[in-house]
Order: structure tokens, then sequence, then C-alpha cells
């Protein structure tokens, strides 16, 4: 027992820090800065989580603050600058390795759209709008469901679609795009774009929500884009066409914008060129309620907030996400609704429109030793078990 040495000690500073910044798993940095205080301070005080997190996604930021809610509060050390120093250093700890742990996993992954917000430019209006987007199926009530921009001359014309996520932080992993095939025309023309690209980012003005009736298109200016992918070329096919990111992005602001490149259908009729979408999914994880994020109205401060009890409770959907649901479905009918009601179909187009198609229902560190910092290890010990 006498012969026991502490492997920090041992090695000293620099080659410790030099074995420690290799890790390149949460779990194994959990379990490190688990072993013994020393062994935490060191780790803290190194910023490995931050690291570690920043070579996962170089793309993660450096927020200006974060704050930390708990249910029940610690009793806090007064007029100990040092303390502040030390709590300040443990929520950037923590933090970063949450961000870390969710980077490299893969559960819960679902359709993170909250609301679509607009588009670039729409032909018929409410009848062919970027609501329509939303749902999974190309035919709702019998009738075509699908966006379209206005018609073009020039085919290299670009479109884009934007759409609110379900939280203000969103791990994004691949987005998902169906380009629409008009079975009612002759040929049955498939209507994508060349190529495709996707911005992500905040609103400037915080809200981040524009009116579904305003079809003037919401100028860049409003937008604080904080990632833009690779182009991604798109195939003339009436699948949904998968476009994974080379890395998972974690969204600043939840909202993405889609960029249409390119149109390559031009309609018989009117001789002009359009991009016509089905459905849209952008799959990936939501970092709520553990985490959330402030955007100044300049857009270049960004401050979360950090609810590490949130981590026990097991939400498989958020009330927001209820609600937007309930209000997208609600909308979503209240319009077919209108649209029914104020189109009178002749029985002869509507057989012929509609009569090859067939429906369907289905739209488809282990000892405290009374220390309270001790109680943190706890939530780093849940990644290990993770």
């Amino acid at each position: 027992m006498n012969s026991r040495w502490d492997f920090l000690e041992w090695l000293g500073p620099d080659a410790s820090a030099s074995v420690l910044i290799r890790l390149d798993d949460p779990e194994d940095l959990a379990r490190v800065s688990a072993v013994s205080w020393s062994w935490r301070k060191f780790v803290v005080a190194n910023g490995f989580g931050k690291t570690l997190c920043l070579r996962i996604s170089p793309d993660v930021p450096n927020f200006s603050r974060i704050a930390e809610v708990r249910n029940v509060n610690k009793t806090a050390e007064v007029g100990c600058s040092a303390a502040a120093e030390w709590e300040s250093l443990e929520r950037e700890h923590r933090v970063y390795l949450y961000l870390s742990h969710c980077l490299g996993s893969s559960k819960c992954e679902r359709n993170c759209i909250y609301q679509a917000i607009n588009a670039s430019s729409t032909d018929n209006y409410p009848d062919e709008s970027i609501e329509n987007t939303l749902e999974p199926s190309e035919i709702m009530d019998r009738r075509p469901s699908y966006w379209s921009s206005s018609g073009q001359r020039d085919p290299s014309m670009p479109e884009n679609l934007t759409y609110k996520l379900v939280a203000n932080l969103c791990i994004v992993d691949e987005i998902k795009i169906k380009p629409f095939r008009a079975f009612f025309q002759f040929g049955h023309p498939i209507y994508s774009a060349k190529a495709v690209r996707f911005r992500m980012g905040c609103s400037r003005s915080g809200l981040g929500i524009s009116s579904s009736t305003d079809q003037q298109s919401t100028l860049v200016e409003n937008y604080h884009w904080t990632y833009t992918s690779p182009e991604f070329p798109m195939v003339q096919e009436n699948i949904l066409q998968s476009f994974k990111l080379p890395k998972p992005v974690i969204c600043l602001g939840g909202i993405l914008r889609i960029e249409l490149l390119g149109r390559v259908q031009k309609q018989a009729i009117d001789d002009l060129y359009y991009i016509c979408v089905c459905n849209v999914q952008v799959l990936g994880r939501p970092l709520s309620p553990v985490l959330d994020l402030n955007v100044h109205e300049s857009a270049d401060s960004l401050a979360v907030t950090y609810f590490p009890d949130a981590r026990n409770q097991t939400l498989p959907v958020s009330t927001a996400e209820e609600n937007a649901r309930d209000s997208s479905s609600w909308k979503s009918f209240a319009t077919r609704f209108r649209h029914l009601g104020a189109i009178r179909w002749d029985h002869v187009i509507l057989s012929t429109l509609l009569g090859p198609i067939q429906f369907s229902d289905d739209d488809g560190d282990a000892d405290s030793d009374n220390d309270d910092d001790y109680g943190d290890l706890e939530e780093e010990q849940d990644l290990c078990r993770a």
C-alpha cells in the first residue's frame, strides 16, 4: 500500500496534460475527473472538457456566459473571487462535457422541425405553400400536397425554404428532401433542384418566426448564419433524398435554411422552370430541456443556460413539440378545409386528375468527502452509464 503512486504527481503536470488531452471519449474524461479531488481539479482547470468538445466539432462556439439553474440552489461562498472563478470553470466543464457526449451519440434522433417560417417564393399561395412540406405524404385529403416556387426563365435562379427548429440548440446530423413528381402533368415530370445547401443560425431580432401568410422573402440580413454546409447534388427522382452533414452540427438559434440551387425542369404550359418539394425532414437531437441558448440582438454574444436537474427527466416529447404538432395539425386542417370550400372541382377533371392514383388512409469521483463540488460528479458518471 505504501508503494502506490499518484499518476498525475508521478508524471508531472506537463506530461499528464499531454496524456489526458489525447482522450477522445467524453465518458473516459468523466471517469478521470471522478478519480479524486486532485484529478478533478487538474481536468477542470486545464479545460479538457472544452478541448475535447472542440475537437469533436470545431463549430462549437465559445459561449460568452454560462449560467446554471438548479431546483435546489447550492450554498454560495460570499466574498471569494477564487471560489467564483472555480464555479465558472466547473460550469464550463460540465456544459462542454455534456455537449461532447451529445455530439457523439445518436440516441433520440428525430425530426426537429418545429414550424415553417417562409419560402423565397410561392407559385400558388396558399395551395402550394411551404406548410405542405411538413406533411409526410404527397397526397392529403385526395389532393396533391407540395410547395412550388414561382416560375423562372433563368434555370440558375435559386430558391430557399426557412424553418424554425424545436429548440434554440439542436444537433443536426442529416436533412432529407423529397422533390415533387407532378403526376397530373403529361410525362409525370419531377421538379427537383440541381443542388442543395444548408445554413443554420439565429434570428437577429430574437423572434425567429415570421408570419406564414407573409409571402415576401425574409431578408438574409435578418439572420446570423453560424454554419454553412457544402453543396450536395440532388437527383431528379421522386424519393426522400438524404443529405448527411460531414459532422454533426449544433444549430445555434434554431433556424435552418435550405438553399435550392439551380432548376432542371420546365413546365410545358408556360415554358418556365420550377422547383417543387413535397416533404422536408431535419434529423437530429434537441439539447433542451438541459441546455437553452439566449441570443442578443447583435447576434455576436451567445449565453447558454444549463439545467442539470433536467437530465433526469425522461420526456420523449417536449410540451413545445406537442403544442407545435397540435398547432400544425390544426392549421393544416383549416387550410385544406378552406381550399375545399373555395374550389369547385368538376367531377370529370377530378377523376382525370386523381383517377390513376391509389389512395390510402396511411399518411403515411465517488467519495465526496462532504464537499459540495463532488455533487456534480454524479452528472458526469451518468455519461459513463449512458
